[in-house]
């Protein structure tokens, strides 16, 4: 086996994450994927902003886990799931997640993300004590 690289963020590569302070949901067509107000947003260098959302907002029984893995040398070993219904092409390995993610990143442990051109993802306005 190749040894992997681990690298830690550092400002050349910098990486961020925060509570989201909006409510945020995940749709594919009529499909409510995911709808979470614990979600958190991972900023890493020039990358766009990526929502990471609990699992447990999730409905999994939506999505079938892959046999795709890759690896970040920042975040860790990254496993896939396809969404069970939509457009063929768009779902596949649609989302993924670092189900054991390196100290650096532990926050997104327990996380999924969606690829934000194959579903909604939607930010919905600051959660108010009212609601």
């Amino acid at each position: 086996m190749l040894d992997r690289p681990v690298k830690i963020p550092s400002p050349e590569h910098p990486i961020t994450i925060e509570h989201t302070a909006a409510r945020v949901r995940v749709t594919l067509g009529e499909h409510v994927l995911a709808d979470s107000r614990d979600a958190l947003t991972l900023s890493e260098a020039q990358y766009p902003a990526v929502q990471y959302i609990p699992r447990k907002d999730v409905d999994m029984a939506l999505l079938t886990r892959t046999e795709h893995h890759t690896y970040c040398p920042y975040k860790g070993d990254c496993s896939y799931y396809s969404l069970r219904s939509g457009d063929e092409d768009r779902r596949a390995n649609a989302v993924w997640t670092y189900e054991e993610p390196f100290e650096a990143v532990a926050a997104i442990k327990d996380h999924l993300a969606f690829y934000a051109d194959r579903v909604k993802i939607e930010l919905i306005a600051p959660v108010s004590a009212q609601e």
